[in-house]
């Protein structure tokens, strides 16, 4: 298993002990951190994008 599906593995692995949104956002903004710094991208936009993904995804009704 490559690092990238062991560390996506683990970031969704997270989203399931979660109930509030700041808690999926905080989820979102580490996997988000941790994907972008193992695939050479920015920590810092992946965290920004990870977490505005996890705040707006109940509201979307993605992770109900």
């Amino acid at each position: 298993m490559t690092r990238l599906a062991m560390l996506t593995a683990a970031a969704l692995s997270l989203t399931a002990c979660v109930d509030t949104d700041a808690e999926r956002g905080l989820a979102g903004a580490v996997g988000g951190a941790v994907i972008a710094d193992a695939t050479g991208g920015s920590a810092l936009t992946g965290a920004a994008v990870g977490g505005a993904a996890g705040v707006f995804c109940d509201d979307l009704g993605v992770c109900r």
